[in-house]
């Protein structure tokens, strides 16, 4: 719950952005993520999910300056 609290925190035009910019290592580019969780981090959130080009896992670490 707490994560999610946290991602619902950032404007929804950023994370917007920061789904759609996520590096997959399978692709070797920045890609869309689907599919995916909200997990604690203590930076902030960690997105975990799948490539939306290939299905390969991805992940994207969200730091969260509170």
């Amino acid at each position: 719950m707490e994560a999610n609290r946290k991602w619902l925190s950032i404007p929804e035009q950023t994370r917007k952005m920061l789904i759609g910019k996520v590096f997959c290592a399978q692709c070797l580019d920045a890609v869309t993520i689907k599919d995916f969780i909200i997990n604690g981090d203590p930076a902030g959130v960690v997105l975990e999910g799948k490539c939306a080009e290939c299905g390969h896992p991805v992940a994207r670490v969200v730091k969260i300056d509170k």
